[in-house]
């Protein structure tokens, strides 16, 4: 073997001077430039959670979970004409997303062969972009007969359910 044969294998790093810049940029500068971030990102003052409105972030903290709305049982029912006006006649009445237009027959044909009862369906579990109106602030029955106006504007004709007779006491 020659005697030059290891000068092939040796690396960049000739002197103890070029090996101790090499680990300083290798590792010291790095950590350096860590700290000096560390430092940049935590220096400005940043309020504490709630000291710019402690009123509404107390109302966050604090928000209830659940309720519990208390109606009266022996309301009234509403009649259709009011429920309609009341929820339904603000997509019914523009068409919006697919909703069949009040008093449009056309919108309506396909859907009176439904027959009432799946119309009342449709309208109480929801159906395309219209929520489930069942359990809301009226009455299925109530739903109903805004159904039973809806549909009798587009040329069906239902007749407006009763309420149910009251159990004598």
């Amino acid at each position: 073997m020659s005697d030059n044969a290891h000068d092939s294998h040796t690396g960049p790093i000739k002197t103890p001077k070029q090996l101790l810049w090499t680990s300083f940029f290798s590792f010291v500068l790095p950590v350096f430039l860590i700290i000096g971030l560390v430092f940049y990102v935590t220096r400005a003052d940043k309020p504490a959670a709630g000291a710019v409105n402690p009123e509404l972030a107390t109302a966050q903290r604090i928000q209830r979970v659940g309720a519990v709305e208390l109606r009266d049982a022996n309301r009234p029912l509403q009649a259709g004409a009011d429920v309609y006006k009341a929820q339904c006649a603000a997509c019914h009445d523009a068409g919006l997303v697919g909703a069949p237009k009040f008093g449009a027959a056309g919108d309506w044909s396909a859907r009176l062969g439904q027959g009432l009862d799946a119309l009342v369906q449709s309208a109480l579990k929801g159906k395309g972009a219209m929520g489930a109106q069942g359990g809301g602030a009226f009455e299925d029955l109530e739903i109903a007969r805004a159904v039973v106006h809806l549909a009798n504007s587009g040329g069906g004709k239902f007749t407006e359910p009763e309420a149910p007779a009251k159990p004598a006491e």
